[in-house]
Order: C-alpha cells, then structure tokens, then sequence
C-alpha cells in the first residue's frame, strides 16, 4: 500500500472505533469538584488548631472535595469548664439541603468524657459520597457538644 492509502485506512479505523464506542476510556472523564465550608459552634468545650490552645477554631474550610473522597482536619477540644463533659457532635443548616443526603461528617470523640482543662485531639473526617450531583457548593454548621 501506498503512504496515502496506508493514512485512510487509518482514518476511516479511527472514525469507525469513534462511532462505535472503542474510544480511549480515558477521554470520557468526568470530574467534578465542590467548594465548601463548615462554621464550628462549640458549646461548653474550646475548639482549637493547636495543642497550646491559641488559635480557635470559628470555621473549618475543607477546600476542594472530590466525589467519593474523604477529607480530615485535625483540631483539638478543651475542657475550660469546672467538670467532666461528655461529647458529642452534630451538623446543622445544610445549604442547599440537599447537601446533606451526600456529605457526612465523623469524628473519634463521639462519647468520650474530657476532664477540666483536659486538651484532646480530635480527627474530624468530612466523607462525600461517590454518587453525589447537583451540588456544586455548600456549607453546614458543626456543633460540638460538651455535655456534663
């Protein structure tokens, strides 16, 4: 075969595996990336971003998330009361509401007592589902509970 004939048989191989569905997978990617943040609501506890407990926590911005990740921000909870606590933590004020049937936030101090002027690290992990759509931003508030 000639160089020319060599070429459309390529091109009409091409355009046939195009029209037929045997593109490369890697060119249908499709990625999808939230914005978001979340305000933290301390009751009875101190939240902070350092052991030494000199800068409070008022805000966790988690940056981008991305279907199916989880994201983990460290903090650290202290007992500026005059007894033991037990806590707890919750979410709020989904916006858009919807927000909420995707995004889960856990953490490993559900039910642990902190003691007066106790300082406990905390890993707050915020999980988005893989299934996630129509979101494109949002934001929550995050209440921790220091109950005694």
């Amino acid at each position: 075969m000639e160089r020319k004939e060599k070429m459309m048989v390529f091109l009409v191989a091409t355009v046939i595996a195009v029209l037929s569905g045997f593109a490369v997978s890697g060119l249908l990617n499709v990625s999808r990336t939230l914005s978001s943040t979340g305000t933290v609501k301390a009751i009875n506890v101190e939240v902070f971003w350092d052991s030494d407990c000199t800068q409070i926590v008022s805000d966790i911005a988690w940056g981008l998330a991305e279907p199916g990740e989880n994201t983990t921000n460290i903090v650290y909870l202290k007992n500026t009361g005059n007894a033991p606590l037990t806590l707890n933590m919750s979410c709020s004020n989904w916006n858009p509401v919807a927000a909420g049937n995707y995004i889960s936030l856990s953490w490993n101090r559900e039910g642990t007592v902190i003691d007066v002027d106790e300082v406990l690290s905390a890993d707050i992990v915020m999980s988005v589902s893989d299934t996630i759509t129509g979101i494109t931003g949002y934001s929550f508030e995050i209440i921790i509970l220091g109950e005694g």
